[in-house]
């Protein structure tokens, strides 16, 4: 029990503490004009409180990733708690901060424009490509899971439900951002928290024993899987994720001052670990053996340890109360998902979004294409997924170490996770069945010998001049 407090008092302070290094780092302009007041549109540019924009951000970034990531993770043991810590206060908020900001610093522009004014045409080309893919993937995994629990919690027809949810999406997407998002994102955020800490006070005073197991050195995965680099990869976005950075920018579009950036983008990622520890510790402590959990994913997904949990410790009203706040989680992910690409297509095309029949041009295809990717088997979109948003976290860490570099301002904030996770997507490429199903070994090597390489090319273009970059507007 200690422990799990600990965990969570770390995140605290790591909020406090090394979010406010990073900020200084950054140094946020109180004098600059944000994109909200300077280009404010009434459709996807208009200022916003900072206690709003925090509540949507969480629920932007957060879709099943905190859930069912750290269910997934409990299954390799406690090590999955200390990678919550380590990598929300070092990796995910750090990454999420700067997407957010340099998005204020480029206009609100979204994360391939961001990417490419750092990074070169090359890379911003590639990002164009790689967001659109993944968000397109995060849609529809994010239709498909509440589709699934809300069946179990109304009985509803899955197929009507995620029509339904589409059809919700649709709205979601092409309406000013005030219309829907910021007008019931604040209520919804508002359950999730209180359900999520009903969750653990129904746990601490349940009879199940705390965290029963803390032996940190032995991976009790039942299907034997490596922690390295698979955990990495399945408990992304309680830790770090790469689908927040396509989020980040819709805030960043809202912001009336640079110095919210730290509650906004730093302060959301930290709320969303401590949803994942707190998800991580259930699964950890209800079930008797990571055998017993497994056999419940395997019968019905992650959404079925939800279910179970959420009704035997909170009863069927509070059960069904706790659905109701994970089920809001991918849903608010996913319209803002669908929502993002929308822009980045505008974005890459030039396509004004002031006008009804222009943002209806980009987002009927969309949703057209996101039917047909809803249609194919779940489990491997999700594989899929995850490595491509991994990646995602580290293009985006090489960005703010490139942003920082060439302002000789303390790149290793970014380089260093940066590095961490090119290794972590090199090794499991290399490695996974759905890459080059190298023997495990010879993919570690890989993987250290793939993120040196990356690393000193950035030492070698960005870091050994020292010279300070002028500031973009």
């Amino acid at each position: 029990m200690l422990f799990f407090f600990g965990c969570i008092a770390l995140l605290i302070a790591g909020y406090f503490i090394y979010g406010k290094f990073v900020d200084r780092v950054f140094a946020p302009d109180a004098n600059r004009v944000t994109p909200a007041i300077a280009m404010q549109d009434g459709i996807d540019y208009m200022p916003m409180p900072k206690w709003k924009l925090i509540f949507i951000q969480v629920l932007d970034i957060a879709g099943i990733g905190p859930i069912f990531g750290p269910i997934l993770g409990a299954l390799y043991g406690p090590a999955a708690m200390l990678w919550i810590v380590i990598g929300c206060i070092f990796g995910g908020a750090v990454h999420d901060y700067f997407s957010g900001m340099l998005s204020v610093r480029n206009n609100g522009a979204s994360i391939p424009e961001v990417v490419g004014e750092h990074l070169g045409m090359s890379a911003r080309q590639i990002m164009r490509l790689f967001s659109f893919v993944l968000l397109m993937l995060v849609g529809v995994v994010f239709v498909l899971s509440p589709a699934k629990l809300l069946n179990g919690l109304t009985g509803i027809n899955t197929g009507i439900l995620v029509a339904a949810i589409f059809g919700y999406y649709f709205l979601a997407t092409i309406l000013p951002i005030d219309k829907i998002i910021g007008r019931i994102y604040p209520l919804l955020g508002a359950l999730l928290l209180t359900m999520t800490v009903a969750l653990v006070v129904a746990l601490l005073f349940s009879g199940h024993p705390i965290l029963p197991n803390l032996d940190f050195m032995t991976n009790v995965h039942p299907g034997d899987k490596p922690i390295w680099p698979l955990l990495f990869i399945t408990l992304s976005c309680g830790a770090i994720s790469g689908f927040h950075s396509t989020q980040s920018p819709l805030m960043a579009r809202c912001m009336t001052d640079e110095r919210q950036g730290r509650s906004v983008f730093y302060g959301a990622m930290i709320i969303e670990g401590i949803i994942g520890l707190i998800w991580c510790a259930v699964g950890l402590s209800f079930y008797d053996s990571p055998e017993a959990m497994s056999a419940v994913i395997a019968a019905g997904s992650p959404s079925a340890v939800v279910a179970e949990v959420s009704r035997s410790l909170l009863g069927s009203v509070g059960g069904a109360l706790a659905i109701a706040a994970v089920i809001v989680l991918p849903i608010t992910s996913g319209d803002t998902a669908f929502r993002s690409t929308r822009l980045i297509v505008a974005e890459t095309f030039k396509v004004k979004q002031d006008a009804g029949f222009k943002r209806l041009m980009i987002a009927v295809p969309l949703f057209v294409m996101g039917y047909v990717i809803s249609t194919q088997n779940f489990s491997t979109i999700w594989r899929y997924f995850g490595f491509s948003n991994q990646c995602l976290s580290a293009m985006v860490l090489w960005t703010a170490a490139a942003y920082l570099a060439q302002r000789d301002k303390l790149h290793w904030i970014a380089s260093i996770p940066a590095t961490f996770m090119t290794a972590v997507c090199v090794t499991f490429i290399c490695n996974a069945k759905i890459g080059f199903g190298l023997s495990y070994d010879v993919a570690v090597v890989a993987g250290i010998i793939g993120a040196l390489a990356v690393f000193g090319a950035f030492m070698f273009k960005y870091a050994r001049s020292g010279k300070p970059a002028v500031e973009s507007a």
